[in-house]
């Protein structure tokens, strides 16, 4: 119960709210349990004497006692709904932010529909929890204590032959409980996992059907949501079975009411209007007890559900701002890795890189003793095999993740010791999956600088060669290009994508495959430009195309992790048998016939 305790937390901000609806609560706890005592009133002194004054004033007592519990429910049920709405409503902030803020290691291994489900459903069950099984559990409570001490005070001996039947029902719903929590715990899960092969059949719809496996992904939708069938049955059935139980434990204490209490009138020891006033206090307190089991099952769903959005929330952040980060100042654009050593999953611990005193096993590391200066202005191509560990080396600049062992400077400042705003603030990147978002090109293109001026967002997009194709669209700069780029080439996004990274004018640009789905004069297009705009700027480019390659002023050649080799083409060209063997393999031919062909063009 301890995350169902922390999810009230919340509510401090709207105490005045709480407050009044525990008020509100009391108040009309209170009506409920004046009526019988009216009622009683009622039975015996205008029916019973047929006093038809009394009769008339008790009656209109019974009304108005009905109008003031009326208003009060009323009052404490929308004050603690509009409470548990603003509860709702920080909980899917803070958890929005939180996910935000995650670094990318984390997001390698969460999945989105489970996420999805958190920050929906989960917040939903807690906020139902607070909006009406909190009001309902201290109504329960409330109605409960007051009936009990009612009965007692009014016949001790009916009184405690009516509460021999509540341990019995207090043992159901505590048995209830215990088998429901971990069904509510395979249904959150469940749905998770069906809103995880939603979101990746919505978002590969289209690969999808140009495989024809529609039968197969309805299949497998259809397994997912039948194992959520499956565990909603089961709380379902343990729900069928334990309020039969209780209600008929109940009727159990009625009966013995009314058989007991019924040879107390006739033999003087009670009159009519108090055993009916009794019996009132029996429905009173049965119906509360009633309500605690579909309370406490819906206390234990918010349990779970409160209990995996804190998961979330107190995940640690592997990626950070240190303790006295400073924000970066401008930069030059110097960028030097000095003996890196990097592995997902591995924890960073900020040391120096590993010698002989300190053996590490090499397999678990993505990159090793990786070290390079990239001088301001440069172009620095990487060039490797596939999973070399090219990306990652341009993770690493921006901080996406950080290294397990060494450090990267930027002039000279290891990039842990700055905020992360400041520093992603001054590096524009175009990632090798390009994403959009729904929304106009405009908000696209300025998403890196919302503030930037229409002139200034034309002259990124003329610079990436985008321009011409946007004002061909039905409204310009204005297009809605809809969800993830919907509606726009390849091509089209990519040119997009990099007018959003040139748009920010950052000293370190990166280009993860920034031209791999364009035509080939698209290409040289977008290439004179990005050969213009690099000047002054230290870019990274993994390297794709042999043109990239020889432009490049610092070639990084990777194998399995380690920097092999370094330096121009030429110069690799003559020293490295390895970047010879890369150079033939992905870009086609011969190295001498590669290169011809590049004079000749």
């Amino acid at each position: 119960m301890i995350p169902l305790r922390r999810s009230l937390t919340f509510l401090k901000p709207y105490w005045r709210l709480s407050v009044g609806a525990f008020i509100s609560l009391t108040l009309a706890a209170v009506a409920n349990l004046v009526t019988p005592q009216v009622l009683r009133m009622l039975i015996d002194q205008g029916i019973a004497e047929r006093n038809t004054n009394a009769l008339v004033w008790l009656a209109a007592a019974l009304v108005g006692i009905a109008l003031v519990r009326g208003m009060f429910s009323f009052t404490s049920g929308f004050w603690s709904e509009k409470a548990s709405q603003a509860v709702a409503y920080d909980l899917r902030n803070t958890l929005f932010a939180k996910i935000q803020g995650l670094s990318f290691s984390y997001h390698d291994r969460a999945q989105t529909g489970q996420l999805m489900t958190r920050i929906t459903s989960d917040v939903e069950q807690v906020r139902t929890f607070i909006g009406m099984g909190l009001l309902q559990l201290l109504n329960a409570a409330a109605l409960i204590i007051g009936c009990i001490g009612a009965m007692l005070l009014m016949n001790w001996q009916l009184a405690l032959l009516v509460l021999l039947t509540v341990p019995l029902m207090v043992g159901v719903i505590g048995f209830f409980m215990n088998v429901v929590r971990p069904l509510f715990d395979q249904i959150q899960q469940r749905l998770g996992a069906l809103n995880t092969a939603l979101q990746e059949n919505l978002a590969g719809v289209r690969v999808v059907q140009a495989f024809a496996r529609e039968p197969y992904e309805w299949q497998r939708y259809n397994r997912l949501n039948q194992r959520l069938l499956d565990a909603n049955l089961q709380s379902i059935r343990a729900m069928s079975l334990t309020f039969p139980l209780i209600f008929f434990i109940g009727n159990l204490g009625t009966l013995a009411v009314i058989w007991f209490g019924g040879y107390q009138v006739i033999g003087g020891a009670l009159t009519i209007g108090e055993l009916v006033a009794f019996n009132t206090y029996l429905a009173l307190l049965i119906m509360p007890l009633m309500m605690l089991g579909m309370i406490m099952a819906q206390i234990t769903r918010a349990a779970v559900s409160a209990e995996r959005i804190f998961e979330v929330l107190d995940v640690e952040n592997e990626v950070h701002d240190r303790p006295g980060a400073r924000p970066l100042p401008p930069i030059k654009g110097q960028v030097a890795f000095e003996r890196v050593w990097f592995g997902y999953g591995v924890r960073a611990d900020g040391h120096a890189a590993p010698d002989g005193r300190h053996p590490i096993r090499e397999e678990k590391y993505i990159l090793k003793d990786v070290s390079f200066v990239a001088e301001p202005g440069q172009t620095v191509a990487i060039l490797g095999k596939t999973g070399a560990g090219k990306s990652t080396i341009i993770n690493l600049i921006p901080r996406f993740y950080d290294v397990t062992h060494g450090r990267v400077t930027i002039d000279g400042i290891d990039v842990r010791d700055v905020t992360l705003e400041s520093l992603r603030a001054q590096i524009g990147i175009v990632l090798q999956d390009t994403t959009l978002f729904s929304g106009s090109v405009r908000e696209n293109i300025a998403y890196g600088r919302p503030d930037a001026s229409d002139a200034e967002v034309e002259a990124a997009a003329c610079a990436a060669q985008a321009h011409e194709f946007i004002m061909a669209l039905p409204n310009g700069y204005h297009t809605i290009i809809g969800e993830r780029g919907v509606g726009l080439s390849g091509g089209q996004k990519q040119r997009i994508a990099i007018a959003r990274a040139l748009l920010r004018d950052p000293r370190i640009l990166i280009l993860d495959d920034s031209t791999s789905s364009v035509d080939a004069e698209t290409e040289y297009q977008i290439q004179l430009a990005l050969e213009r705009l690099m000047e002054g700027r230290t870019s990274f480019v993994i390297a794709q195309r042999i043109s990239t390659v020889r432009r490049a002023d610092l070639i990084l050649l990777l194998d399995n992790g380690r920097v092999v080799a370094q330096g121009t083409h030429e110069a690799l060209l003559a020293t490295s048998a390895l970047y010879g063997e890369i150079i033939d393999s992905q870009f086609g031919g011969v190295r001498e016939e590669v290169e011809t062909a590049e004079v000749e063009g």
